[in-house]
């Protein structure tokens, strides 16, 4: 059970949206708190939609053309090598919401830059998708901005090292090692190392020069040519994961230009930088054992994967492992077809440790089918559009590529060791942390056989005093930014305080706390900091229990202001539809 901490908070109840609907799992009068998702997830804007970026000339000065419906986009001219800012440029895709008070109010606070993680997020997706909510949150006083970090999606020049899409779909249709489980079979870790070098030598061989500028030192400087373009020195942000990385990494670098800055799932830069990724999962296997600990609460009715004891339940999880190890299921959908195998459930339950309140309902039914012998609810939480060869070529050039987070990881990371027995040595050592090893030890295998360029660029120490202070936020339950991270990474910034949300999943945003976005609200706005110690609650549970915690839920969510619950609808929506993936691979 997660420990829940009252906290000296005054908005200790607000939180979540109330719609009365009946549960997918109710009987008779029970009442769900609306954590579900309402409506279908909004997809991809980028290569369905008419607009092209290609019609936009990259400039040094932000020239803003309409986009996207409501929203504004540019693409800004940088320097592609900092040490040599003359030569050859990148241009940075840019997004933006515009602010609802106009630009010439006394009451307009400027900017606010968001990252959504990665490496290989698109900041460009995650305002398409979520902006209007991220808006809600932080105030109409603020423009939000997206950006595609450079190498990535929008941005170019992009980190690609396929000829083609085509290229990359084949490869990656042959065993992918970012869709299996090092667990799955005796030559899965092998064939994951062996891959990697294949994919090393092919960044080598391809690289038209620009690959080794594709890090987080250059995109943080990318970020403050940005912060200037608007007329500005000092920078308001807020990342989420990797965007913890990435703003760690700026304020360390540009101290004296923070002005409002919240990392939120914080990773523990110096691990990251060393390329040792052992410590990120110290968390994961309390965030799997808060969908059994939950399906045991909720009961029957609340859970269909329900048995009365968490041991029944880890029980039953091994008969279903056993079973797809000896014989994977074939399915056969309206769209697609494929196998449900080890692998994919793995896999699709990792992902679903991020996203509780958006997964595990889903995760619960899934599991229930899969034990009658029906595969079709697991496979379709991990189906993939059909790839299709009949393209538009423009449309290679928006979409987020897994290679783009090898480039990041890589060149920011220190070179590790190409040997296979060292890459074994890691796995053993990250399994004794975590049982979830076997799906996080790919992105580190990547860097194998990188090629070795010169590492020049800020790599640490993260400790600075900041204009402003920073304020980090972590939940008691993460499966891969464990809330120690935020507070070893607080104390290389004075000042600093971390806030903690009680509840299990990635980042702030997985979890409906109105508690936690208050605190965000009123940090960008008046730059108050929770005191430190504050613990944020959220309200409901990704399973239904009870009529009595309901029924409590309800009023509270009664009791909220018209604002507040405008501010809720806008938590719940991002739990409920939360699809932010560290790395984008996973």
């Amino acid at each position: 059970m997660l420990t829940r901490v009252a906290a000296p908070c005054i908005l200790f109840f607000a939180i979540v949206f109330l719609i009365f609907s009946a549960s997918p799992y109710a009987k008779g009068r029970r009442v769900n708190i609306a954590l579900s998702n309402p409506e279908p997830k909004a997809v991809r804007a980028a290569p369905g939609d008419k607009f092209s970026w290609e019609t936009i000339t990259p400039s040094e000065e932000l020239i803003w053309a309409d986009c996207y419906a409501d929203n504004q986009c540019a693409r800004l001219k940088v320097p592609l090598d900092y040490s040599n800012p003359d030569a050859a440029s990148a241009a940075i895709a840019m997004i933006r919401i515009h602010s609802i008070v106009p630009h010439n109010s006394t009451n307009y606070r400027g900017p606010v830059l968001i990252n959504p993680g990665g490496p290989g997020g698109s900041g460009v997706d995650m305002i398409t998708r979520r902006g209007s909510q991220i808006s809600t949150i932080v105030g109409p006083e603020f423009d939000i901005i997206g950006f595609d970090p450079r190498g990535i999606g929008r941005s170019t020049p992009r980190a690609s090292f396929f000829e083609s899409r085509s290229e990359r779909e084949i490869w990656s249709s042959r065993g992918n090692p970012h869709t299996m489980s090092m667990n799955a079979s005796a030559d899965a870790l092998p064939r994951a190392w062996a891959r990697a070098i294949i994919e090393g030598q092919l960044a080598g061989e391809r690289d038209d020069g620009s690959l080794r500028f594709i890090n987080t030192d250059h995109t943080a400087r990318d970020m403050l040519r940005i912060v200037q373009a608007h007329g500005l020195e000092k920078i308001q942000y807020w990342g989420f994961s990797y965007g913890s990385i990435l703003g760690a990494t700026f304020a360390s670098m540009f101290p004296d230009n923070i002005g409002r800055f919240i990392i939120d799932g914080v990773a523990d830069s110096e691990n990251y930088y060393a390329n040792e990724w052992d410590n990120d999962l110290i968390d994961a296997d309390k965030v799997w054992s808060s969908f059994i600990d939950g399906c045991v609460a909720a009961g029957q009715e609340g859970c269909p994967f329900f048995s009365p004891t968490a041991t029944e339940i880890s029980e039953k999880m091994d008969k279903i492992y056993a079973t797809l190890r000896e014989r994977p299921i074939p399915v056969r959908t309206n769209t697609s077809f494929g196998l449900v195998d080890y692998s994919m459930v793995r896999r699709v339950i990792f992902q679903a440790l991020y996203a509780p309140y958006a997964r595990f309902p889903d995760l619960a039914q899934a599991f229930a089918d899969l034990s009658a012998g029906n595969a079709t609810a697991l496979f379709k939480m991990s189906e993939q559009p059909p790839f299709e060869c009949a393209y538009d070529n423009s449309g290679d050039r928006l979409e987020s590529v897994l290679e783009a987070t090898f480039a990041v990881t890589c060149n920011d990371g220190s070179r590790i060791l190409p040997g296979y027995e060292d890459t074994v040595t890691h796995y053993q050592k990250m399994s004794e942390t975590s049982t979830w090893a076997d799906v996080w030890e790919p992105i580190r295998i990547a860097c194998v056989a990188w090629p070795e360029f010169p590492q020049k660029h800020f790599r640490g120490p993260f400790v600075a005093n900041t204009s402003f202070p920073i304020l980090l936020i972590g939940n008691t339950a993460d499966p891969v930014t464990p809330l120690w991270s935020a507070h070893k990474m607080s104390q290389g910034f004075n000042g600093s305080v971390v806030l903690t949300q009680d509840s299990a999943g990635h980042c702030s945003i997985s979890g409906p706390s109105i508690c936690t976005q208050k605190y965000v609200r009123q940090y960008f706005l008046e730059g108050t900091l929770p005191a430190p110690g504050t613990v944020c609650p959220v309200i409901g549970t990704p399973f239904p229990t009870d009529d009595v915690q309901i029924s409590t839920d309800a009023q509270t969510v009664l009791s909220l202001s018209a604002a507040d619950r405008n501010l809720f609808e806008a938590v719940r929506d991002l739990a409920t539809t939360f699809d932010i993936r560290f790395p984008i691979g996973l």
